[in-house]
């Protein structure tokens, strides 16, 4: 958690732009300060990535909406002539810094009060997590086993549900992972073998058994994936051959488990 005494500089979780009267933004403004600086507007329109026509385009609307002209023009010369800024322009100039400045350090006051709160940050770097790995599952880590050569971490999803994953020993120390701490479990859909809830035929030494219902089938003519919900409303994608879904009677509404080994998922803190 970030806060206020921390070297660490606050992630930007709220972000705005500053707009005055739905027209004058940080673009316009921009080229407002490139006049002044160039005394150009083929030059300011450069600098700020504009076409010639859409600067003048600009200036225009800026001199129409406001109640005293902010950018005087004299015409001649292969560059369009002389460009200044008004004294009602510089002023422009000066308020928006000012209201900039304050936009700022109000943005940073929000940020900072997310980041004291635990909950909130939380959610928010939940949010931010970006994976190749179809299946993501939060939880709390409730127990450490060491072993010989892998350490199992028992982590507690919403709903209670468990779930064991197996890592090397130095990775404990390595990621800082402790009972109570948060966990993220990334999972590949391959992974998964799905079981019909009322099939009782088989037992598995896999570890890990999530019990939910399908919520949606996708067929893709040789595999086919398989969406599981859980009681707490999470979902675990599982890709098998579509000759097996078949076979599993596997449709919308099915109760179904999905169960896979302890080596499967890959442990992530938060």
């Amino acid at each position: 958690m970030t806060n206020s005494s921390s070297n660490k500089e606050t992630p930007n979780w709220v972000e705005a732009e500053l707009r005055l009267a739905g027209m004058l933004d940080k673009r316009m403004i921009g080229l407002l300060l490139a006049i002044e600086e160039s005394g150009s507007i083929n030059q300011a329109a450069k600098q700020v990535g504009l076409s010639y026509k859409g600067a003048w385009q600009i200036i225009e609307r800026a001199n129409n909406l406001s109640p005293k002209v902010l950018i005087a023009t004299s015409t001649g010369g292969s560059k369009g002539g002389g460009t200044s800024l008004t004294a009602a322009g510089q002023s422009l100039l000066k308020l928006f810094n000012r209201l900039e400045l304050q936009h700022k350090q109000f943005l940073q006051q929000l940020n900072q009060s997310l980041a004291d709160d635990p909950d909130i940050m939380l959610l928010l770097k939940r949010q931010v997590i970006k994976t190749s790995t179809r299946n993501q599952l939060f939880g709390k880590i409730t127990a450490i086993q060491p072993g010989a050569v892998n350490t199992e971490v028992f982590v507690s999803l919403k709903e209670g549900e468990q779930v064991v994953a197996s890592v090397t020993r130095p990775t404990i120390d390595e990621l800082g992972i402790s009972v109570g701490g948060d966990a993220i479990l990334l999972i590949n859909a391959p992974e998964i073998i799905v079981v019909s809830e009322d099939d009782d035929t088989y037992q598995f030494s896999a570890r890990n058994r999530l019990t939910g219902t399908v919520i949606r089938v996708q067929h893709g003519g040789v595999d086919s994936e398989v969406i599981i919900q859980l009681s707490s409303g999470e979902t675990v994608a599982a890709l098998l051959t579509q000759r097996s879904a078949e076979a599993l009677e596997l449709k919308v509404g099915t109760k179904a488990c999905a169960v896979f080994k302890a080596n499967a998922p890959i442990l992530g803190v938060l």
